[in-house]
């Protein structure tokens, strides 16, 4: 029994090898010039996909953040600082800002039940403003703030409404 085992398994050897030669001798047999229109062709449809971002100008989204993965194997001790941190980490990425200010309702929020008990799960509203100081090294900054939610199910990120900008206050 176990040669024959052994014997098919050679055999399977030798059939995709040869299938593996027999497509190698397709492809050589194509002339180099159909290989190269064939990349041109690639290239132009991968320009024109790809339209450009505009990242000057004010968005405000709503994002679910789950801070359980986040805060995976992190000291009990570290686990209020690093939520901070990533909120801020997952802002400053999402908008194309070096500049992340978080409201005091969030800080609340994140630090209710001290520093080991984290939040699994905290709904953000990112807005992404103007900067209004003359002074100021980048055009936009960031803000981001708390959204209360009962249930995290079937929630995705969206653009925020009018109605909940209004909501909204510095």
């Amino acid at each position: 029994f176990f040669f024959f085992s052994s014997r098919r398994r050679h055999t399977r050897c030798r059939e995709v090898s040869w299938a593996r030669r027999c497509v190698q001798e397709t492809v050589s047999t194509q002339s180099t010039w159909d290989i190269r229109s064939m990349k041109e062709e690639g290239r132009k449809e991968k320009q024109q996909k790809k339209p450009k971002k505009d990242n000057n100008k004010e968005v405000t989204r709503d994002f679910t953040l789950n801070l359980h993965k986040r805060l995976h194997k992190i000291q009990f001790k570290k686990r209020g600082k690093r939520a901070v941190r990533e909120i801020l980490k997952f802002a400053k990425k999402q908008m194309w800002v070096k500049d992340v200010r978080m409201d005091t309702e969030l800080n609340h929020f994140l630090w209710k039940n001290g520093i080991r008990h984290m939040p699994n799960k905290v709904r953000v509203r990112i807005s992404k403003k103007k900067n209004q100081d003359e002074d100021a090294k980048e055009p936009f900054f960031c803000l981001v703030q708390h959204v209360d939610v009962d249930d995290f199910s079937k929630l995705r990120t969206e653009n925020a409404k009018a109605q909940n900008l209004s909501l909204i206050h510095i």
